[in-house]
């Protein structure tokens, strides 16, 4: 224990992690943005041209299309997800029979591959072969036969539900992780001082679970500002473009148009506004707790 107190041996154990974090994250970063300042087609050199792609990118309807529909699936997915893994993480902090099979399947949408997620709900969401769809027309309910995906409107808020859907089991793990760490002597002495259930939730466990509630919600920021397969196979980003969301668009200037100077200029701003929601949540949150 005194060999690993030393700081020398704690950098040199920790050097291979930061290594591999350095060239498969904080390298490539460097190099987009680099290349956002470049007109680039991937073969060739790329040239210099200054903050003109960041002015085309200012002027680029499409781009706004694609950050306005990724804030309809944050404010969707924090919305539902937050809310609903919290209420999640409770009913399975309760002792029941089977707890442990029931947490498995609760956590399994959270390991299955987003392009399977996409592909199953494909079959779910799709205007005419769609379940949902088939099964409001057999009850003769043809008013709620919506065009959820592929559609000008109800796209980005159906990505929304499936974004919560994948994600719900594994932040209601990380809520869990948390209940479980509050002592129970809290509770026990609340409840002699005459607290019920509903003041002990408000009183003790929310605001005991902060740091929690706050790494979950940079999750969700992080989640949704890096959807690309889910909108993939439910959209295509179609019709029209019209469904795109950043990613998607920064896949489709880059690799289907070969635009990469421009394309990486999309990457950088999606980056920044990622780190910018993440930082600003985490400052107000702060300010909350002094206050």
């Amino acid at each position: 224990m005194i060999w690993l107190s030393k700081r020398r041996y704690i950098l040199g154990m920790l050097l291979p992690t930061l290594l591999v974090y350095l060239v498969y994250i904080i390298l490539p970063v460097i190099v987009s943005f680099y290349y956002s300042f470049t007109t680039y087609t991937g073969i060739g050199k790329a040239e210099l041209i200054g903050i003109k792609n960041y002015v085309t990118l200012w002027h680029d309807t499409l781009f706004w299309i694609s950050l306005k529909n990724t804030l309809i699936v944050l404010i969707v997915s924090i919305t539902l997800l937050l809310p609903g893994a919290f209420l999640l993480a409770l009913l399975l902090n309760v002792k029941i029979k089977s707890g442990n099979a029931i947490k498995a399947l609760n956590f399994a949408p959270s390991i299955i591959a987003p392009i399977l997620v996409g592909l199953i709900w494909v079959f779910i969401l799709d205007p005419q072969m769609g379940l949902i769809n088939v099964f409001a027309k057999s009850l003769g309910l043809n008013q709620l036969a919506l065009q959820w995906i592929g559609g000008k409107t109800l796209t980005p808020y159906s990505v929304g539900i499936v974004f919560t859907w994948q994600m719900i089991g594994f932040l209601a793990t990380i809520f869990l992780a948390g209940l479980k760490m509050i002592p129970r002597d809290i509770y026990e002495s609340s409840s002699i001082d005459g607290a019920g259930k509903l003041q002990q939730l408000f009183s003790i466990t929310i605001p005991m679970l902060n740091e929690t509630i706050k790494i979950n919600v940079v999750l969700i920021i992080t989640g949704v500002f890096k959807i690309f397969e889910t909108v993939l196979l439910l959209t295509n980003g179609g019709p029209n473009h019209l469904s795109e969301v950043l990613v998607t668009y920064m896949y489709n200037v880059t690799f289907t148009s070969g635009e990469y100077g421009y394309g990486m200029s999309i990457a950088t701003v999606t980056f920044l506004l990622t780190m910018v929601f993440s930082l600003v949540y985490m400052g107000l949150s702060k300010k909350n707790i002094e206050e």
